[in-house]
């Protein structure tokens, strides 16, 4: 049977034990969810492959929800149990992942994996077997035109907004002292571009000109070229849309030229904990957005940190927040509705449900629009003084943007 057509076999199956369940029972849709079964939730995750570091802190995080919810006695009365996949890092083996959760396996929910390339072809199939779909790393443009209804982002802005902050703030400055031109160097990856360019965007339509655009393969190793034109082109500000070693790569490779910007913003490099020894502990003023800070006093992120920080010897990062994020924010609908089930009403309760409310979690306050992108922005971090701390936005700030930029 095509994968086309399973859905509907499923939705007539559901169906058919619904009515036989009210008709045995005399209740509705919820006698199913006052079993004493788990509660399972699929997921498939890179854990081997191109995205296997990061897959890994996203199956921390969801291992944590899933302790911290069951040792409070879990959901509906239920304990929580998640069955989770490698898919190699690979969009194939993603897809064949959430048929088997969903279709054979019959799993009550599904969580998302990480990374835009894994999302969009996993969100398809969620979307086809009418599942609710939270996702805690797909925040590229693209994720949200695919006309995906039970798609939610599980993290403060998706990729174009995470500069949003300090856009308005370098608008706010002074004519005289704001940047007037930008080089821009970009990985070929939708996430990265799209943290570059969501920047580039609003500056240019504030007169703030492009004086050099570069976009690089992920493969790219040696930045001497890509450097050089930057360097060339006397940029007051640079901004670079990386992931992590691409981002130390072109930095180091500035360094060496001796590039001076009066700013320059890097995407996901500077907020790992290795960046600042690969580039030389030369981090002052280099300013970054971050979609979560361990500092935050967000009602339940000090128990998130105390807790994970106990499970696995360390503090939670970015990622393992927001795979925590997907499961609060999946908890907060199931609660809700009060059910957590792939009978058809149940999945459509759970994305009405999110569709109109805000969900507290430890990234802040989410709501989404009908895209499922979250309505907020990220915050922007800048080394200073050897560490990195929250500067933007006022509300969460822990020091003053450092401006201009101290030599590196």
């Amino acid at each position: 049977m095509s994968r086309t057509h399973r859905p509907q076999g499923r939705i007539a199956l559901a169906t058919l034990s619904l009515i036989l369940t009210a008709s045995a029972c005399g209740s509705g849709s919820g006698s199913q969810e006052s079993s004493d079964d788990p509660i399972t939730i699929g997921v498939s995750l890179p854990l081997t492959g191109d995205f296997s570091e990061p897959g890994k802190g996203v199956e921390r995080g969801y291992k944590a929800w899933a302790k911290i919810v069951n040792d409070k006695g879990g959901l509906l009365g239920r304990k929580v149990e998640l069955k989770i996949l490698d898919d190699q890092s690979n969009a194939d083996r993603v897809v064949s992942d959430y048929e088997q959760l969903i279709g054979r396996d019959e799993v009550d929910l599904v969580f998302g994996p990480f990374s835009t390339r894994l999302v969009v072809p996993s969100a398809r199939v969620a979307e086809e077997y009418g599942m609710l779909f939270v996702e805690p790393a797909g925040a590229a443009p693209e994720v949200f035109t695919q006309g995906f209804k039970n798609l939610f982002y599980a993290a403060p802005a998706v990729a174009n907004d995470h500069y949003k902050h300090l856009a308005e703030y370098i608008l706010a400055m002074p004519e005289n002292e704001r940047p007037r031109t930008v080089a821009y160097a970009a990985m070929d990856d939708p996430f990265a571009q799209g943290t570059a360019y969501g920047l580039k965007d609003r500056l240019q339509k504030a007169g703030i000109r492009t004086v050099a655009d570069e976009v690089y393969p992920p493969n790219t190793t040696d930045f001497g070229n890509i450097a050089a034109k930057i360097a060339d082109s006397k940029a007051d500000m640079v901004v670079g849309g990386t992931q992590y070693q691409d981002g130390v790569n072109l930095i180091v490779a500035l360094q060496q030229l001796d590039y001076q910007p009066k700013m320059a913003a890097f995407s996901t490099a500077p907020t790992e904990p290795e960046f600042a020894k690969a580039i030389g502990n030369k981090t002052e003023g280099i300013l970054a957005p971050t979609g979560y800070t361990q500092k935050a006093d967000y009602p339940s992120n000090k128990e998130f940190v105390e807790k994970y920080t106990k499970q696995y010897g360390k503090a939670p990062e970015e990622d393992e927040a927001n795979a925590y994020t997907t499961g609060q924010v999946v908890a907060a609908a199931v609660e809700a509705a009060d059910c957590a089930s792939q009978d058809p009403d149940c999945q459509g309760e759970l994305v009405t449900w999110l569709r109109g409310n805000t969900v507290q979690t430890v990234v802040g306050p989410l709501k989404w629009d009908d895209k499922g992108r979250p309505q907020s922005a990220h915050m922007i971090q800048q080394w200073i003084d050897g560490e990195i701390q929250i500067v933007l936005p006022e509300a969460q700030k822990e020091a003053d943007l450092v401006h201009p930029k101290p030599k590196w």
